[in-house]
Parts: C-alpha cells; sequence; structure tokens
C-alpha cells in the first residue's frame, strides 16, 4: 500500500504535522517516539508469544489479554510509516485514498480495543460474581463467538464513516493536525458543512465506546458490590487485584481518546500542539503502557517472560519446557 503520494494527482492531499514548531528537531524528537514505538511493538510481540507457548496461560482471561496485545499491535503498524514518514524523511503529503484507508484502520482498531475492554470486564464480573458458572459461560466457542464479535462490530460501523467522507470534497494541500489521519481533523478540510460526518463521527464515538464504557463502570459496580460482601479483608484485596490491570488499562486507553475527541469537535479554538500532544499520547500510551502494566501485576506472565529470558539467555535448544510449570 502506497501511503505517501508525492505525484500530482487530481484527488486532494493533505500535508501531516508531526509536532508544530518543533519542524527542525524532528530528528532528535523521533529518538523517544522510536523508543516507544519499540517498547510497544516489542511488548505486545512478547505478551502473545508467552501466551501461546505456555499451556497454563491459555484460559479465557490470557485470551483476551491476547486479544487486547493484538489489537495494540495493529493499532500502533497503522500508524508506523506515516509518524516515521513526517519525522525522519519529512514526507508530510498523503493522498485522500491512503488518508482513508488509514483512517479506517485508526478508528477500527481504536473501536476494537474498546470492545476488547468490554469483553476483559464481563470476564473480570464473571470470576468475581459468578464464579460457579465461570467455566461454563466461558468455553472455547464462546470466546470464539464473542472474538468474531468484536471483530466485526467496528468494522459495520467504522465503514459507513469512511463512505461518508469519500463522497465529499476537500480542499487540497491542508494541513492536518496529527501524523496520522483522525475523522474530527479531516472534516474541518471539507467544502461543504461538515455538520452531517461530523454528526455522524460523534454518533459512532457515544454509542460504540460511549456504551462500552458504561458497560465496564456497571460490571465494576457490581464487582464493587460483590468484593464489599467478602468478610475476610484478605479475600477483598485478592479479588480486587485481578481487576487492578484492566481498570488500569481502561484509564489509559478512554481518558486520551475522549479528551482528543471532545478537543476536536467542541474546543475548536484549541491551539495545535494541544492537539498533537493529545494525539501522541492516545496512538502511544496503551500499546506501551498495556504490555508494562501486565507484565509488573499479572503473576504468571511475569515468570513466563522471566523463564524465558533464562532459556534464550542459557542457549535452551526448545522453549517447551515452559508448558506446565505454573498453576
Amino acid at each position: 500500500m502506497v501511503i505517501f503520494n508525492n505525484t500530482t494527482s487530481s484527488s486532494p492531499n493533505f500535508l501531516l504535522t508531526a509536532f508544530p514548531g518543533l519542524e527542525l528537531a524532528h530528528v532528535w524528537v523521533s529518538i523517544p517516539v522510536c523508543c516507544l514505538y519499540i517498547i510497544a511493538l516489542l511488548g505486545n510481540s512478547m505478551i502473545l508469544f508467552v501466551i501461546i507457548v505456555e499451556r497454563s496461560l491459555h484460559k479465557p482471561m490470557y485470551y483476551f489479554l491476547s486479544m487486547l496485545s493484538t489489537v495494540d499491535l495493529c493499532l500502533t503498524i497503522s500508524t508506523l510509516p506515516t509518524v516515521l514518514g513526517v519525522l525522519w524523511f519529512h514526507a508530510r503529503e498523503i493522498s485522500l485514498k491512503a488518508c482513508l484507508i488509514q483512517m479506517f484502520f485508526v478508528h477500527g482498531f481504536s473501536f476494537l480495543e474498546s470492545s476488547v475492554l468490554v469483553a476483559m470486564a464481563f470476564d473480570r464480573f464473571m470470576a468475581i460474581c459468578n464464579p460457579l458458572k465461570y467455566a461454563t459461560v466461558f468455553t472455547d466457542m464462546i470466546i470464539l463467538v464473542i472474538g468474531l464479535v468484536i471483530c466485526l462490530r467496528p468494522v459495520i460501523f467504522t465503514f459507513p464513516m469512511v463512505l461518508a467522507l469519500k463522497s465529499v470534497s476537500f480542499h487540497s494541500g491542508k494541513e492536518l493536525s496529527h501524523p496520522f489521519c483522525y475523522h474530527p481533523d479531516m472534516i474541518e478540510h471539507t467544502y461543504s458543512s461538515p455538520w452531517i460526518n461530523n454528526f455522524l463521527g460523534m454518533f459512532l464515538q457515544l454509542y460504540l465506546t460511549g456504551t462500552d464504557l458504561l458497560f465496564i463502570l456497571f460490571s465494576y459496580v457490581l464487582i464493587l458490590r460483590t468484593v464489599l460482601s467478602i468478610v475476610a479483608p484478605k479475600k477483598q484485596q485478592r479479588a480486587l487485584s485481578t481487576c487492578v490491570c484492566h481498570i488500569c488499562a481502561v484509564t489509559v486507553f478512554y481518558v486520551p481518546m475522549i479528551s482528543l475527541s471532545f478537543t476536536h469537535r467542541l474546543l475548536s479554538s484549541t491551539p495545535r500542539v494541544v492537539c498533537s500532544i493529545l494525539a501522541n499520547v492516545y496512538l502511544l500510551l496503551p500499546p506501551v503502557l498495556n504490555p508494562i502494566i501486565y507484565s509488573l501485576k499479572t503473576k504468571a506472565i511475569r515468570q513466563a517472560m522471566l523463564q524465558l529470558l533464562q532459556l534464550k539467555g542459557s542457549g535452551a535448544p526448545s522453549v517447551r519446557r515452559l508448558r506446565g510449570q505454573w498453576d
């Protein structure tokens, strides 16, 4: 897929922007950005690899975690070419077609991550509130069905948003506020009134992520009520500790995403540098922090990773010895 378009074309082109006012320092700025990308790619890849090779992690909770890591990997890869293209090669120009494709993947994977977080909240709800039914509800077939629904849901709702943008006319050569294509940023540069497209994007944002967030909050209200009914303080602490990672993942995902969306749609006078900072936080914070959080707070993941590193350092011929070592 050709991302950048440096040739003359009848279709409108956009100019991507990384950090307004720091164009001369892009080489230096690219160093921490590249480090964050490397952490995101390696961290999520390690989580996936550990869950695949370690049989004791073949459980619903870790299946959903593998889905989260996969989505974070895809979201990172979908923006990597344009971000590094702007920072390294000053390749700011992008065609409308390439921009729409990237926008589809960025929003699609964002909605997908929201759906995965909902599934993880349901997993924690069943594990704490209905532990006796947990094994009968989360069978392999049910998890497969949940995975298919999670994948189809953002595609069904994101595709109309892309089609609606494809039918409108844009100003050519306009500067976007980010190094990737983002729906609220693009509709500001249409010839016609952006009200319809803005309303559609806002509706999808509220309908998908808004209802997801409400479901997650409702799940934790029920979880908290169940935990408070437990008499033993140690059991209360143990039950809540299983939710810490998920709560952190929900926070680092929803806070930057909602902040960026509302900044574009409701605060039109916001400085571009603020939008740029929010965009990069929204882009890199979840993929970078999620594997770190789950590695530090989940004992089974941490032990499996340490064992993998020890086996690699000692030159062990196979990682199959990992299987069956942990409960």
